[in-house]
């Protein structure tokens, strides 16, 4: 699917001239990777969150054991002894390789910046120059094969191979905001001046053959020149460096290395450091979860694509511990869980994609991870939402060393079935009970998902565009969220038609009464046309308008947001109609 900036940037404005979203510190010219939530935009977050919760937590899923999954819930600090991220590996490990521009000053994650090479190869081959002269050269394959795709990039025939990595060329062109007059540019500089401007048209086939996008850190050719991907400068771009991710701070008076401390990047670890904690408390037994709703900080080099990846976000995260030889079934059901969890709350499932990580992608301690993606506008390959992981017990090891804590966990319940094959012996029982299968480091599976994220993929799937008339019946094109009832900023609107004849009065009641139970909003100003525009562009499910009717025979009209069709209900029956409509949400 084709990246459709335009949705986005109606998406982004409709954010900000209704109050989801706003850019921090606005006033000031704004922080790049930081963002605010207005009234609309907390009420979905908070929604969301909630909703994670209750499913995940208050009344969690039935497990593949058929019973209710056990789950509890922790909120941990922002700031932890950084032995905590000594022992997770982000104090030494966590970090991205980092590019800057000479010219331009930009900075650049190295990992993913698509670069250009231009440089002189050997003469132009075309598919007729190298079949003349096939039988003289031995790499004459390689030359065929080159040609054959540069053909392709130019929407001539090829196979449907050659087709596909041919579109993924042109996507890193227009992923490097290469326009005709900017590649126009490099080609001058990286000429060193030698083709003018105007001799470029007519040098540019040859050198397509030799313009070739790749990722910086990967080899290139030998003689390769390197175009700054913003500024397009040759050449100007530093060695790729390491760059730590974490935000650095100071707990106490003194700033000096004693006093060091980290912003958390992941919340993770707050669990695993508490681990032996709610073992002690909460009553808990293996297979269980701990739950956990928190902000977390990345000081990321290039925060992008708005609120999908920025300095400061939420997690909603999982850690589940089971059995070693039950993780697999597991992480099957918690893969299969929250891909569901998504749909049910209206994510197209044509949009949505459960990917399962390749043996090269997985982290050194995973067995498997799924990753839940999301198409979004702003891209044409689906990108992650939330990631299920087998995490096996690496991080419960690792805190065990570095804290000298003993993390095990030991299954009284598979001691007390089991015991009596040891026959009273004293010494075999106290071996056995300190070893598996009856003491032992749970294994873990960590399903993670980004509040934020989960925020923005129901932003744009709930962004659509119609036509419904006007107060004059005339069509108009209609901007709606349609977003599911259970997160929903606002679930209903109460509305006098006119402000007169005591409707203001009657609806004031309505409202008051609605509020009690779910987020309302009250509107008197306007044409009742504009105000249901209004309710459409925040995805309010139902508005309630106040009548003339209504002072004759107690009854309100109430206007569905997706259908646009209109009932008449009695004004004492509002709030109950809208619960069974809404369904408790």
């Amino acid at each position: 699917m084709p990246v459709d900036t335009a949705v986005m940037d109606k998406l982004t404005a409709l954010c900000k001239r209704r109050g989801f979203i706003y850019q921090s510190s606005e006033i000031y010219g704004g922080i790049g990777g930081f963002w605010d939530y207005g009234p609309l935009g907390v009420e979905l977050k908070r929604n969301i969150k909630n909703q994670w919760w209750h499913d995940m937590v208050t009344n969690p899923p039935i497990g593949p054991d058929g019973r209710e999954v056990e789950m509890v819930g922790v909120d941990c600090s922002i700031i932890m002894n950084p032995k905590v991220w000594e022992a997770s590996g982000h104090a030494s490990g966590f970090a991205d390789p980092m590019v800057d521009c000479r010219e331009c000053k930009a900075r650049f994650r190295a990992d993913q910046v698509i670069v250009l090479d231009i440089y002189a190869g050997e003469d132009y081959l075309t598919s007729e120059s190298i079949e003349a002269n096939s039988s003289a050269d031995p790499s004459i394959e390689e030359y065929r094969r080159r040609a054959a795709f540069v053909e392709a990039v130019a929407g001539g025939p090829a196979d449907p191979e050659l087709k596909k990595g041919a579109k993924k060329f042109r996507q890193a062109l227009r992923d490097t905001v290469m326009s005709n007059q900017n590649l126009i540019d490099v080609v001058v500089r990286a000429s060193g001046g030698a083709v003018t401007r105007d001799e470029v048209p007519n040098v540019l086939k040859s050198i397509k053959l030799n313009l070739r996008p790749r990722k910086l850190g990967d080899q290139g050719p030998a003689n390769a020149r390197v175009a700054c991907p913003r500024c397009h400068g040759v050449d100007s771009l530093t060695e790729p460096r390491a760059f730590n991710l974490m935000f650095q701070t100071y707990v106490g008076a003194l700033q000096d290395e004693s006093a060091k401390a980290y912003l958390r990047p992941e919340t993770a670890q707050g669990i695993f450091a508490n681990f032996k904690n709610v073992l002690d408390t909460a009553r808990v037994k293996v297979p269980f979860g701990i739950a956990q709703v928190g902000k977390s900080f990345r000081n990321e080099i290039n925060p992008r694509n708005y609120t999908f990846r920025s300095r400061e976000f939420e997690q909603m995260e999982i850690e589940f511990f089971c059995h070693e030889a039950d993780s697999m079934k597991w992480y099957e059901f918690w893969r299969n869980v929250r891909h569901s969890w998504y749909t049910n709350l209206g994510l197209r499932s044509d949009k949505l994609r459960l990917r399962d990580q390749g043996p090269e992608e997985l982290a050194h301690y995973s067995k498997a991870c799924a990753d839940i993606e999301y198409l979004f506008p702003f891209s044409d390959e689906p990108q992650e939402l939330e990631g299920v992981a087998h995490r096996g017990n690496f991080d419960l090891t690792q805190h065990a060393k570095f804290s000298g804590k003993d993390l095990t966990y030991f299954d009284d319940e598979a001691w007390e079935r089991d015991k009596a094959k040891f026959g009273g012996d004293k010494e075999a029982e106290k071996k056995a009970k300190n070893e598996p299968p009856y003491r032992f480091l749970p294994t873990v599976i960590e399903p993670s998902a980004g509040a934020d994220r989960a925020a923005l993929a129901f932003l744009c799937e709930a962004y659509t565009e119609d036509q419904a008339p006007d107060e004059k019946g005339v069509m108009q094109t209609r901007v709606v969220m349609k977003f599911h009832p259970k997160l929903a900023p606002t679930k209903v609107a109460v509305f006098p038609l006119v402000n007169k004849e005591g409707m203001p009065d009657v609806a004031a009641a309505i409202y008051r009464d609605v509020k009690k139970h779910m987020t309302a909003f009250y509107d008197e100003k306007g044409a009742v046309g504009r105000r249901y525009r209004r309710q459409d562009e925040v995805g309010t499910p139902f508005c309630v308008t106040v009548d003339g009717q209504t002072l004759q025979d107690g009854t309100v009209t109430i206007r569905d947001r997706d259908t646009l069709a209109q009932v008449r209900v009695s004004k004492d029956q509002v709030l109950p109609w809208l619960q069974e409509k809404l369904g408790g949400c």
